[in-house]
């Protein structure tokens, strides 16, 4: 039996998998996801890719990952904010759940915020990524999401594939962080969000902008919280001196410790290696940008680039991917 494909391919590469009837997950430009026809898939715009050869940005192609079918059809729906904290509970008693959030709705928000408390949480594998667009359309084009049964293209709801698998297997789903908590300042924010104009440093209350222009901060390197020894960051998108805030790609929580990571060399591409290739990957579009990933391979693991990537819960500046291992 051949594996399963997970790879960059043409349209009409991904348009004769759609035919077979193949269950896929696929990424691409808005443009290219367009030209697909209806069937058992869901997608997500973004244009960038780490490939085979190495990463790159690509409008005329599309990354396709097939799904397994193996112990019935999975399931394909949309969420809304109504709905989403049913999203695990929903999910296979023994499966795993894809997931992909148009970058910047308040389902991006409120997943990001309110993940952690859904039923069935880190009890059933929930694994995905946040759509995005080209950098140089930011603000400008809406990412969206695909519902490929239908060719239903949204930009305020998440699309979900529900996966069931054979007993004999079980899904696994990893989590490479490069980033590590440095020892500088403690960092705590007043207030829950994707941006912040306070900062509580060492306890004293502090204008955050003003504090990064200080310090001269390198904000290529996110706030890390440690979450039980796990390092989870938080990527800074940019920082409004005139008006005095900073925004993030993923919420500060106002009762969570952060201190910026240590330095890191991000001329090093360095990926995470599984021991037998995953059945799906993503990787960040912000290690993708620092560590001048285009044409370059970061790993053995390909995949989207993505504005933020799912294990679980939402993550910044890490590499995620799923694997299918034997019971």
């Amino acid at each position: 039996m051949n594996a399963p494909a997970n790879r960059l391919m043409t349209v009409d590469e991904a348009a004769a998998l759609i035919a077979s009837g193949g269950f896929l997950m696929i990424s691409g430009d808005e443009a290219v996801l367009r030209r697909l026809p209806a069937g058992n898939w869901i997608g997500g715009t973004i244009p960038y890719f780490m490939g085979d050869e190495g990463g790159l940005v690509t409008s005329e192609k599309v990354f396709v990952t097939e799904i397994p079918a193996t112990a019935g059809a999975p399931t394909i729906r949309f969420y809304d904010i109504t709905n989403l904290e049913h999203v695990c509970e929903d999910g296979p008693a023994n499966g795993f759940t894809l997931i992909i959030i148009p970058a910047f709705s308040a389902i991006h928000s409120l997943y990001a915020r309110k993940a952690p408390g859904f039923p069935d949480m880190f009890i059933k594998p929930i694994v995905g990524w946040i759509a995005g667009s080209h950098l140089a359309d930011f603000g400008r084009v809406a990412p969206l999401v695909v519902d490929g049964t239908t060719l239903s293209f949204d930009g305020e709801r998440a699309v979900v594939m529900h996966v069931p698998l054979p007993d004999s297997e079980y899904a696994r789903i990893e989590i490479f962080n490069r980033m590590e908590q440095g020892d500088g300042d403690s960092l705590r924010f007043p207030e829950t969000g994707f941006s912040a104009t306070r900062c509580l440093v060492n306890g004293v209350e502090t204008d955050f902008a003003s504090y990064l222009a200080t310090r001269h901060a390198d904000i290529r390197l996110p706030l890390v919280a440690d979450y039980g020894g796990a390092s989870v960051n938080v990527s800074i998108k940019a920082v409004d001196a005139q008006a005095g805030r900073v925004d993030f790609y993923a919420p500060v929580f106002d009762d969570v410790e952060y201190r910026f990571a240590a330095p890191a060399d991000f001329g090093v591409a360095t990926g995470a290696e599984p021991d037998h290739p995953p059945l799906w990957s993503c990787n960040c579009i912000l290690n993708y940008l620092y560590c001048g990933l285009e044409g370059r391979r970061s790993g053995s693991l390909v995949g989207p680039m993505t504005f933020g990537e799912i294990a679980y819960l939402l993550l910044n500046q890490t590499q995620v991917y799923l694997s299918i291992d034997q019971a």
